[in-house]
């Protein structure tokens, strides 16, 4: 059982007029235009992840590029517990382990593995499946999400089966951190739950725990670079475990979200070898009931308007990569139309 540090949660403020069921999108609400004509407002809610995470300010910049290029849309966002409680916000409110509420959402952020797992009711869905978990459709990647296992540089930590006995933070509960961490110690033979102490912290307290010596290492589904690793960084030198070998192929035949990443040496104080590690995808997703004109617009605006975007993440919001590592995830036919249009599809 994955413990947390005794931080405070803050509650989640949203702002959650006009939300509706699964099958569609939220209501228009007509507001004054100029002239005093009526005009309709779709009113859209975003889940993203937690504050000290990646999804939470890149998914309100993406937010405000779609409410200042797409007529007649307000989309709001909302902090969450990120991948697991997102997929399970598009059937209606949900509340994570940690007592994180979120409201019906009509689009989120997720892993795609973790989306993999909804549609098929296994992992963290298997013993409380979606209702209609073949709802989902993808509108297209964001970033790479690339798993990031940060130690101290003076650890004597080397290698993931080394984190037996030691603190361990693997992600809050419900996130796509968590799942993978989970997967990737028991592929080295570590049971989360027995062998290491584990904790749940957002990543932001994670790096914070590592700096101050009460975590020995912490597993981040995270881009790179990764701001909170080059905060801590910043004042203590740090390295990134390996994934690779006989494990990594393990874990990438039994689950094809994954892919294998490099990232170079010098991305952070203390690392100065080239590492090899696992790679997801961080994927905008919504359900089968989303007007087709309006995915087909939210899609063309993330990536046409994504050089507006001052995140630095926003630099891998690519058309090019739009549709890797989809699996089996079905294409909400209006994003479908997109990369037909652009050539990504026939």
């Amino acid at each position: 059982m994955s413990k947390g540090r005794g931080t405070i949660r803050a509650s989640v403020a949203i702002a959650a007029a006009g939300v509706v069921a699964l099958s569609a999108c939220a209501a228009p609400e007509d507001v004054e235009g100029p002239g005093g004509e009526d005009s309709e407002i779709t009113d859209l809610l975003l889940a993203t992840g937690s504050t000290g995470g990646t999804y939470y300010p890149l998914g309100g910049e993406i937010a405000q590029q779609w409410t200042d290029n797409i007529d007649g849309v307000d989309v709001s966002t909302f902090a969450t517990g990120a991948s697991v409680q997102n997929l399970r916000s598009l059937e209606g409110e949900t509340e994570d382990d940690a007592g994180t509420a979120a409201d019906q959402s009509q689009l989120i952020m997720a892993v795609n593995g973790v989306a993999m797992q909804a549609q098929a009711s296994e992992g963290p869905f298997a013993d409380q499946p979606l209702g209609s978990p073949d709802d989902i459709r993808a509108l297209g990647n964001i970033y790479p999400e690339v798993m990031q296992v940060v130690v101290s540089a003076d650890s004597d930590i080397e290698s993931i089966a080394d984190l037996e006995g030691m603190n361990v933070e693997i992600g809050p509960p419900g996130s796509g951190t968590e799942v993978a961490a989970r997967q990737i110690l028991e592929a080295y033979g570590l049971d989360p739950d027995e062998d290491i102490n584990a904790y749940d912290s957002t990543f932001g307290d994670a790096a914070t725990a590592l700096g101050d010596g009460q975590a020995d290492a912490a597993f981040g589904i995270l881009s790179v670079p990764a701001s909170g690793i080059v905060q801590v960084s910043a004042s203590n030198d740090v390295r990134l475990l390996p994934i690779d070998g006989d494990e990594a192929e393990g874990l990438m035949e039994a689950d094809p979200s994954y892919s294998p990443l490099t990232i170079e040496g010098g991305t952070y104080n203390g690392q100065d070898e080239d590492v090899v590690t696992l790679t997801q995808w961080a994927t905008l997703y919504t359900t089968a009931g989303l007007d087709e004109q309006l995915a087909y617009d939210l899609v063309r605006v993330m990536y046409e308007e994504a050089g507006n975007i001052g995140h630095d993440v926003g630099g891998q919001i690519l058309l090019d990569t739009a549709i890797d590592g989809l699996g089996s995830m079905e294409l909400h036919p209006g994003a479908e139309r997109y990369y037909q249009e652009q050539g990504l599809l026939d």
